[in-house]
């Protein structure tokens, strides 16, 4: 086993070239190893040893030698040289007491060469000189480790976070903790490629670590997505160990005399978040005559800000859950009677899932908060709409999957400033300026690389994103300075006030959208704000919201089957400025008329959905998420996804899915299910 590289030089340099680097400390241990693979893996594996051999002697004085000496043991041992190998890997263990591969490598070379006293001597060797690691000193260094990559983080240290969880990642490859934080941590700066695998970590950890959230940002994946989704709410949420402790609720029967449905919608984000944004003014419409509305908040306890303030005026009954355990929380929505209890996180940041897991109330659903499914066990229905989630996609989703018109609320009521000048935010007057204000951490190599195409073919225009931390935006710059694009073209916008931010939007000519996590409330935002928003529509939820944010706007032609169409559409409207002239004017000509901002028709067929659901659970038709085989699914996908393909069809991605699922069967016969098994389905 070598020691993964983690840069890419040159691999047709000439021997001679390559070896003078060697000799004069040009040629780093990185290039080092990534040449000497290509050498061997082209056949040339007595040219890889004289370069391990040349650099080993002049460089002497490195820090990480032993490595060299490992990897160049790889090579003399492929080379056939035995007695080079044992030289080499007892130099290894000289320089590192404690390289635990050396040591099993020596053991088996040494056992290869029949000297099986020797070769356990070796290996006992390490087992001694290890054995005050113990599990406990083990855990605790892993939570150093964290704790340290967290502290650096806050503090903006980012590069020497990103070293302190590398280590906890590789002190135990199956704590998923710390490559989760990683990884997010490496998407927010921009960092490609995200997953790389080294000697203890590979590309499977990365797959296991990502949470649902981020593996949607890295894959558009939605059978992968849905089976993540599950194993996270079975091996983070699980079943709560005091269930037997809490009794359940049945269905309340409606006896049609004016009884209103009584409604809760729990979140951490009921506040100043694009969750109560977008929330605001359709808890304010609902028909209270019809309905009767709870809010349980679990957030963080901050003083009221404007959007809480109205969302408390605009709902019924408003309780703080946060300080309550779960299952005292579930209590409180049990003996509220609540009918239909509307789940607004999803597995997002401050969610509390194991409320749910008590089943607190008859039906629950999963709306607004969460770009995908829940797969849990108790979350019966999600309400979408038809362009997220056309009818031949409701097979990536656990749940009954209901329609609205769009599934993004926007808040008509939103405060805006006054629009500022192109000056004023930093931007050139006469420039075509493409903007995408999401977040970085949804920024992909493919997705920038469309980007940066996209400015090479039209000249003098500038490409307008969200101020990142300095590293990121110096990196960005970079990337688009080596491929022959002067950095100053990419213009970053700093954080500022929300009205602020909304009525800069407009000043932008295009928005690009990323892939495969695209804009959600920031494409409302941009629409709303008279901005066209170019994007892709894929096959996942978080791939295709944006598209139903167009599409609810009345503007469909501004979606794109994929990135060459992409590509060729934000050119063709840079060079014909009337073509998306004539865009504007169709944003602005629908505003007040199209599904994206008919909040009073969104309440009403909420309302319906919810006495749908209420229905359903009187009858006893509540439905009954389907989890079949999900396991494996996750297998798949997890195989799948690591193979990095960004974009595929319908037909080529279930097609790569059927041959898996067909080549387990074959092993060992698989239960059927509703999605792509049996084949033939």
């Amino acid at each position: 086993m070598t020691v993964s590289p983690s840069t890419v030089p040159d691999p047709n340099a000439p021997l001679l070239h390559l070896l003078l680097r060697a000799r004069t400390q040009q040629l780093s241990l990185a290039d080092l190893f990534q040449t000497a693979e290509t050498l061997s893996a082209a056949g040339q594996t007595p040219a890889a040893v004289e370069l391990y051999k040349t650099w080993i002697a002049f460089n002497d004085a490195n820090p990480l030698l032993h490595l060299a000496y490992f990897n160049y043991a790889v090579s003399l041992s492929k080379a056939g040289d035995v007695a080079a190998t044992l030289h080499a890997l007892r130099a290894a263990v000289r320089l590192n007491p404690l390289f635990g591969q050396a040591h099993i490598n020596l053991g088996r070379t040494l056992e290869d060469c029949g000297l099986i006293g020797q070769a356990v001597q070796q290996w006992r060797t390490f087992v001694d000189a290890t054995a005050e690691l113990s599990p406990d000193r083990i855990n605790n260094r892993l939570l150093s480790l964290q704790h340290i990559g967290r502290v650096l983080e806050g503090t903006g240290q980012l590069e020497e976070a990103e070293a302190a969880l590398w280590q906890a990642m590789e002190l135990q490859p199956s704590r998923t903790e710390a490559a989760q934080h990683w990884i997010s941590l490496r998407m927010r700066q921009c960092k490609w490629p995200v997953v790389t695998p080294s000697t203890h970590l590979t590309a499977r950890h990365f797959m296991d670590a990502m949470s649902s959230m981020t593996i949607a940002c890295y894959a558009d994946d939605p059978l992968f997505h849905m089976a993540k989704a599950y194993r996270y709410c079975r091996q983070t949420v699980g079943r709560p160990d005091d269930l037997a402790a809490f009794e359940r609720r049945p269905v309340r029967q409606k006896t049609g005399s004016g009884e209103r449905l009584r409604v809760g919608y729990v979140s951490s984000d009921l506040r100043q978040h694009a969750v109560g944004f977008a929330l605001s003014e359709v808890l304010e419409l609902h028909d209270k005559a019809n309905v009767e509305i709870f809010a349980y908040y679990c957030g963080d306890p901050a003083p009221i800000d404007p959007t809480q303030a109205r969302i408390k005026e605009a709902v019924d009954h408003w309780r703080d859950i946060a300080g309550l355990s779960d299952i005292d929380a579930a209590r409180q929505i049990a003996a509220d009677e609540i009918d239909v209890l509307v789940d607004v996180n999803g597995y997002t940041k401050h969610a509390r899932t194991k409320i749910f897991a008590y089943r607190p109330a008859p039906v629950i659903v999963n709306f607004c908060g969460y770009p995908g499914t829940m797969a849990s066990p108790y979350h019966q229905y999600m309400i979408a709409d038809a362009t997220i989630v056309p009818p031949e996609n409701e097979i990536y989703y656990t749940e009954k999957v209901l329609r609205i018109a769009c599934n993004q609320p926007v808040d008509r009521k939103r405060a805006v400033s006054p629009r500022p000048s192109r000056a004023d935010a930093g931007l050139p007057e006469d420039a075509f300026v493409f903007a995408s204000f999401n977040g970085m951490q949804k920024i992909t190599a493919p997705c920038f690389a469309r980007w940066l195409a996209i400015l090479t073919a039209t000249p003098g225009s500038v490409l307008w994103l969200l101020v990142g931390d300095d590293s990121v935006n110096d990196r960005l710059r970079k990337m688009a300075e080596d491929a022959g694009i002067a950095p100053e073209r990419l213009i970053f916008a700093g954080k500022t006030l929300n009205p602020d931010h909304l009525a800069r939007i407009g000043l932008a000519d295009l928005f690009l959208d990323t892939f495969p996590y695209g804009a959600h409330s920031t494409a409302a935002d941009a629409i709303t704000q008279g901005l066209p928003v170019l994007t892709i529509a894929g096959k996942s939820f978080a791939s295709r919201f944006c598209a139903s944010i167009v599409t609810a706007a009345g503007i469909p032609e501004m979606i794109c089957t994929g990135p060459d169409e992409y590509v060729r559409k934000a050119v063709a409207f840079a060079h014909d400025p009337k073509s998306l002239a004539a865009v504007r004017e169709s944003l602005q000509r629908q505003r007040e008329t199209s599904a994206l901002r008919d909040m009073p028709g969104l309440a009403r067929r909420l309302e319906e959905l919810f006495w749908q659901m209420q229905g359903d659970a009187e009858r006893g038709e509540t439905p009954v998420p389907d989890l079949r085989n999900l396991d494996i699914y996750y297998e798949i996908g997890a195989e799948l996804a690591a193979s990095g393909i960004e974009i595929e069809d319908d037909t080529a991605y279930r097609a790569r899915y059927r041959a898996q699922l067909a080549a387990l069967d074959d092993f060992a016969p698989l239960s059927p299910d509703a999605r792509l098994w049996p084949a033939g389905q």
